[in-house]
């Protein structure tokens, strides 16, 4: 308990700031309407989903460098995060590039109202020139991980959410002497703190009481290590990907239903995240002990420290249930005045109570697996209920059956309670024991 406590709780803290970033920018785009708030959360996922695969794949350092630290190889550390940066950071930046080109494209073929395309497409465009910094900086922020050092990302990420603010404010609304630029002021905003995150990170990592034991002096390019990084990182990112995927359709299910419940949605996802990133911060700690033991060849206790983390997660999002139960108007009010978008986002609060509960499980046992190296069966199994499970029981819970909102969230419910399920399944089933990475 006490080494899954001492490991998460910076990482909870780090994930928590990841969640203030987004939501100062939905607080503050809020406040210029219900049409921004939506379209600030519908190009935020179209961005997520461009970039997740990289951000998935650079999570693998963490496998590596847990295990290498577990097993007295300290040396080898460093040069797994620069293997990642290498061949995943530029080519993230060439793809978000691109993918700004191409989004007025894309969300006008997928169809929501032309004035949430207009806001979508004035935010996405400066959001993704942060996308080369968010990969490098989980690289690196894995590595850290791997190491046990979780306070280090955490004190960079505070720092980035400081620089996020400041410039949310002066450039949405034109304080500050900087010019007024509306959601567009937010993505530049999200993106600087994105690339203030990487280059805090890299400064850590090249300080000497960390880069004389782990040598993270920079490395060439090796076809070796990444071919190895990849057979254990890709699963990781493409599963990452085709949810993240078949999520942005569910969004645009979403937004298809209208502007205001576009917004609703926003409102209870940010809100959704108070117990999400919290759990992240519990797998990974999780995965970074059971890939520490492992190196030690210490099994059981990469066991103790699964069970440990699924009950710590659980209290966890009973906490949060109670306060989604208990404030449903109160917490969406704190990013609309709208009271159709607070109507409509009220019960939604009650649906995440039970949905956040399933998830916490999946969470840890993905996370767990992924510290043993175990990623390509997860991988398999989530992009099979990704596309026959979830999107399906949103449509019909949505649009057949006429739930709307209501119904094609209680979809996504069924989707996360049978997947957690099966991720449990898996780690009882004991194959993580047996890999090699």
């Amino acid at each position: 308990m006490r080494e899954v406590v001492l490991l998460a709780y910076p990482v909870v803290l780090s994930n928590l700031s990841v969640t203030l970033l987004q939501l100062v920018d939905t607080a503050f785009v809020g406040r210029l309407g219900p049409s921004q708030l939506g379209g600030v959360g519908y190009a935020g996922i179209w961005y997520w989903t461009a970039l997740c695969f990289f951000m998935g794949t650079a999570t693998g350092v963490q496998t590596f460098v847990s295990q290498a630290h577990g097993a007295g190889r300290e040396r080898d550390c460093g040069a797994w995060a620069w293997h990642s940066i290498y061949s995943l950071a530029p080519v993230a930046a060439l793809v978000l590039l691109g993918f700004a080109a191409g989004f007025p494209y894309l969300i006008g073929l997928l169809g929501p109202s032309a004035e949430l395309q207009a806001v979508a497409g004035d935010y996405i465009r400066p959001r993704s020139l942060g996308g080369g910094g968010a990969v490098a900086g989980m690289a690196l922020a894995s590595f850290f991980r791997g190491i046990g050092d979780t306070r280090t990302p955490l004190w960079a990420m505070l720092a980035a959410n400081i620089v996020n603010g400041i410039l949310d404010y002066g450039l949405i609304f034109g304080k500050l002497g900087l010019p007024e630029l509306g959601v567009a002021g937010a993505g530049v905003a999200s993106a600087t703190a994105e690339w203030t995150y990487a280059g805090l990170l890299v400064f850590a990592f090249r300080r000497r009481s960390v880069a004389r034991p782990f040598e993270t002096r920079p490395v060439r390019p090796a076809r070796e290590p990444v071919r190895r990084l990849a057979r254990i990182s890709l699963p990781i990112g493409g599963q990452w990907f085709l949810e993240m995927i078949t999520f942005a359709l569910f969004t645009n299910l979403v937004a298809r239903m209208g502007d205001l419940q576009m917004a609703a949605s926003q409102a209870f996802l940010a809100l959704l995240h108070l117990s999400f990133m919290q759990v992240v911060g519990l797998s990974v700690a999780s995965g970074t002990l059971v890939g520490r033991y492992i190196g030690a060849q210490n099994l059981d206790a990469a066991a103790q420290s699964y069970r440990t983390s699924q009950k710590l997660g659980l209290m966890v999002v009973v906490a949060v249930a109670v306060l989604f139960l208990s404030l449903p108007d109160q917490l969406i009010g704190l990013f609309t005045e709208d009271a159709e978008v607070i109507r409509l986002g009220g019960p939604l609060l009650a649906v995440g109570a039970l949905f956040q509960l399933f998830d916490a499980v999946a969470i840890v046992a993905s996370g767990s697996l992924r510290g043993a190296g175990d990623t390509r069966w997860p991988f398999a199994v989530q992009t099979a209920f990704a596309w026959l499970v979830f999107l399906p029981l949103a449509y019909l819970g949505g649009v057949v059956l006429g739930g709307g909102l209501i119904g094609a969230w209680l979809g996504g419910a069924c989707h996360v309670a049978l997947l957690s399920a099966a991720l449990a399944w898996r780690w009882r089933g004991g194959a993580w024991k047996s890999m090699e990475i």
